[in-house]
């Protein structure tokens, strides 16, 4: 596929500086782009650098000043940027394909071409709609439903009754439905708490590899439109978690409690179950929240506490060793004056 410079820049509302007739084949790199491909410049530190790459076309936030390249002024070279990737390198329509060695259940309904690969069960009563992907040995149990588009990667499980909504990708390893960890105390041993109810995921979420996501006690776990995860993420059993919401590497959140719109929380960080992350709310690397965070919040550390804190905390450590000297001399000090009363 090849287009001109004023081809991409009508096709993302920018705006051409230089030459709009350079014909441009492919994105690229920054580091390894040739003359014929396209890169993005997406901060000052790019724009200083634009002689370091061999791309002809660059697509950047403002002009830069003098340059040899053809650039496309856009608000966001990286968005920007996504949108070429998808232009091209579109994705391929999905043709109806069943492989002769998946397992397909009773009373199984697809609501249009999928793809289901060898090793793939599908159990009674799910319902898939169109343009499913359904990579080898994946597992989607009695009566689960399944939007369109939806993209399960090799190795996934999904749980009986649990549903998920348009434009899912689940990647390789992950479980959607277990049991949540329920137990009640009896005597010297622990009885097992059942977990009837489902997990439900919205439209437009992408779950990473490894990730567990708990069954609800009763009712539900609800991850909402747009939430994205990172590899080894654990949502326990009644989590909610807000539209649009990013959970990285190996947080941890444990039961009814709920996550608001927009929020991040770094990866590691660990929540405590039965509280309320408030929207637009971050949620700094390792750390650990024990109570409820309002809108707006970051915090960090473990207990967590306002960032700006924590920061200065983090500035005091290094010393405290010095400061206990001092301590222990004055208290030494004031030892002496009071014995020689």
């Amino acid at each position: 596929m090849k287009r001109t410079v004023q081809d991409i820049a009508d096709m993302l509302g920018g705006t051409v500086i230089g030459d709009g007739t350079r014909t441009v084949t492919a994105p690229a790199p920054f580091e390894d782009a040739k003359e014929d491909q396209v890169v993005f410049a997406g901060d000052a530190s790019y724009l200083k650098r634009l002689s370091e790459t061999g791309a002809g076309t660059v697509l950047v936030p403002e002009a830069p000043g003098d340059t040899d390249k053809s650039l496309i002024v856009v608000a966001n070279p990286r968005v920007a940027f996504i949108r070429l990737m998808e232009l091209f390198a579109p994705g391929r329509e999905v043709a109806h394909k069943v492989s002769p060695q998946a397992f397909i259940g009773e009373q199984v309904t697809f609501g249009g071409p999928v793809e289901i690969g060898p090793g793939a069960v599908i159990g009674d009563n799910v319902s898939l709609g169109t343009g499913c992907r359904i990579f080898p040995g994946v597992v989607v149990e009695e009566d689960a439903r399944l939007g369109d588009g939806v993209t399960l990667k090799s190795n996934v499980t999904i749980g009986h009754g649990c549903i998920l909504g348009n434009r899912v990708v689940i990647h390789s390893g992950s479980v959607i439905g277990s049991d949540g960890y329920g137990f009640a105390p009896e005597g010297t041993s622990y009885r097992k708490i059942p977990h009837t109810g489902i997990v439900q995921i919205d439209d437009d979420v992408e779950i990473g590899a490894l990730n567990a996501i708990d069954r609800a006690t009763a009712g539900r776990t609800w991850i909402k439109r747009g939430v994205k995860t990172d590899n080894l993420v654990h949502v326990a059993h009644n989590v909610e978690v807000g539209e649009d919401t990013l959970l990285v590497a190996q947080v941890g959140i444990a039961g009814s409690t709920t996550v608001g719109n927009h929020v991040i929380l770094a990866g590691k960080a660990g929540i405590s179950g039965h509280i309320h992350i408030g929207d637009n709310t971050i949620v700094g690397p390792d750390a650990g929240v024990v109570k409820s965070v309002g809108d707006g919040e970051v915090v960090s550390g473990t207990p967590a506490m306002p960032h700006k804190l924590w920061l200065r905390l983090m500035g005091l450590m290094p010393k405290l060793p010095d400061l206990k000297r001092t301590v222990d001399r004055l208290e030494k000090r004031v030892a002496r004056l009071e014995s020689e009363d």
